[in-house]
């Protein structure tokens, strides 16, 4: 599946690489304390979806920037989850907790969007429901918060 571009040099062009959007939801600085001195490394929190009811999540660290983003896409990719689906929206309201985060999610009406907000708000865009609302009750911590909207995602039933 090489295809040659403008300047008639071959492009790797995978199909699975356009199936999934991806954003990256946080990127930090952090560091380990060895004997040798400090260790500089970077960790990505990154959450990919199809929109069309795949979604997953992967936090990853490595030295540099690009690595760390490449292996949780990866992550990601290997931890989806399909997200049940009813009149575009979601079947019933859940309240999921993880660590100090907890996460209401409530199904909404025709034409509503999507009314949640920071981490969560990027998990329900990439699964792909037009029509939900969700609120951040506990922490206001990005990974835990998504941990527990990946977790109430999971609880969903028909």
């Amino acid at each position: 599946m090489y295809k040659k571009n403008k300047d008639n040099k071959r492009k790797n062009e995978d199909p699975r690489e356009q199936e999934f959007e991806q954003k990256l939801v946080d990127l930090s600085r952090v560091t380990r304390v060895t004997k040798a001195g400090k260790q500089l490394s970077f960790r990505a929190t990154l959450v990919i979806g199809d929109k069309k009811g795949r979604v997953g999540m992967g936090i990853e660290k490595a030295t540099d920037v690009t690595l760390a983003i490449n292996k949780a896409a990866r992550k990601a990719k290997k931890d989806l989850i399909t997200v049940n689906m009813k009149n575009e929206t979601i079947p019933h309201e859940v309240l999921m907790k993880f660590g100090a985060a907890k996460v209401l999610i409530k199904p909404a009406g025709k034409g509503k969007g999507i009314k949640a907000g920071g981490a969560m708000r990027n998990m329900l865009e990439l699964a792909g429901i037009p029509n939900v609302t969700g609120k951040n009750l506990g922490s206001s911590n990005k990974i835990n918060i998504l941990y527990a909207t990946l977790e109430a995602l999971k609880a969903l039933r028909k």
